[in-house]
């Protein structure tokens, strides 16, 4: 496969650096492409699709589930790694993996596991995500996991970069057969999706906010960086209606700051002078970024939504009755973990004590929410 027309500094698919097992790979696929497909076909991708970002599935068929958020990190994605120059393929391969490893119930779901499974080494969403690529899939009778390119688990464990204090216990034990220098930058494409995800989750938990009444088009209006999209939408369609106005604003949102993201990001590509992907990887600081003025709006949007979304009373109710069924099952399977499926029951019987938490929290991530609220009414609500 030729590369096409990239940037120096992209991550070049004819260049990769392989794969932990090797083989034969494609001739009308890339091997980025490749590993984008393996992602979408392998089954944490489809659970994505009931697992909650902020509203529980129940709350009503609009809102963004975790597989939505996922689709459009990846839209957004695309679109910058093509503004730049760099691999698209790439950039959407690690904007659809980024979520898989998060459990039911968005963070209310992670924070109790990682509470439970604190004894026996805690429980991150990112860390879980490497798992899932690289040992929890079994798709394949050769290996497992989906044993994707380098350049895309490097991507999963640095996206958010450089892992160089308290590096997670199942992040080394990959390391040691298969060294991602996690003391590094990631790739371009890998922080072309870390502010993506950023950029989606912020401007459709606006959305979403505004759907669900948490709060209102006039309240958004005193929000850092959303208030001039307001202003300027009640503005210009003073007749719209409320779902066009909340739809034009959002547009606002995205198209100020995936333009600030690109012409910040060329800049620092140009002035760093990098001109492969490993200067990327060693230059010392992100070549991907916002403005300093539009990040420090961006932090304070995330403050203003944290205040009025994600601390909002009915978000908060449905946390704690999300948290209590994560840690329900927990204590259930803990306690009996011959109530686990055949395959899980074997995994949990076969190693020590600390083996056998991390099968039930893996099989506790794995649920969606749906699964998760009717096994807690199967085994423990029936019986109170």
């Amino acid at each position: 496969m030729t590369s096409g027309a990239l940037a120096p500094y992209a991550c070049d698919p004819d260049l990769s650096r392989g794969r932990r097992f090797p083989e034969a790979e494609s001739r009308s696929r890339s091997v980025f492409q490749r590993d984008r497909d393996r992602i979408v076909h392998c089954r944490a991708f489809r659970r994505l699709m009931n697992k909650t970002q902020v509203f529980i599935a129940t709350e009503g068929d609009h809102y963004r589930t975790r597989l939505t958020h996922s689709l459009e990190v990846a839209q957004i994605g695309r679109s910058v790694a093509r503004s730049l120059g760099l691999n698209e393929d790439l950039a959407e391969a690690l904007a659809l993996a980024h979520d898989l490893g998060h459990t039911p119930f968005g963070h209310a779901g992670e924070d109790v596991l990682d509470d439970v499974m604190t004894p026996w080494g805690g429980f991150d969403h990112n860390v879980q995500t490497l798992r899932i690529l690289t040992e929890l899939e079994t798709r394949y009778a050769d290996f497992d996991g989906l044993n994707l390119t380098w350049e895309t688990l490097e991507g999963v464990v640095k996206h958010n970069g450089p892992v160089t204090a308290d590096v997670p216990r199942a992040i080394s034990d990959y390391c040691a057969v298969h060294d991602l220098e996690v003391d590094t930058f990631a790739g371009a494409e890998a922080q072309v999706a870390a502010i993506a995800d950023d950029i989606a989750y912020h401007s459709h938990d606006i959305d979403d906010g505004l759907r669900a009444g948490l709060f209102l088009l006039e309240d958004l209006e005193q929000a850092p960086l959303a208030g001039d999209a307001v202003r300027d939408v009640t503005q210009r369609y003073p007749d719209a209606d409320k779902d066009r106005l909340v739809q034009e604003t959002v547009r606002r949102i995205i198209n100020r700051l995936v333009g600030d993201l690109t012409e910040e990001s060329r800049l620092r590509l140009s002035e760093s002078g990098v001109t492969t992907a490993d200067d990327v990887r060693w230059h010392g600081a992100p070549v991907i970024a916002f403005s300093s003025s539009v990040a420090e709006a961006n932090q304070a949007l995330k403050a203003w939504l944290f205040t009025n979304m994600y601390h909002h009373e009915r978000v908060q109710d449905g946390r704690l009755g999300a948290a209590e069924v994560v840690r329900d099952l927990f204590a259930h399977y803990s306690t009996d973990p011959e109530r686990l499926p055949d395959e899980w029951r074997r995994r949990a019987d076969a190693g020590s004590e600390t083996a056998r938490m991390r099968v039930i929290a893996d099989y506790i991530a794995g649920m969606t929410d749906r699964f998760a609220q009717d096994e807690h009414q199967r085994f423990l609500v029936k019986k109170r």
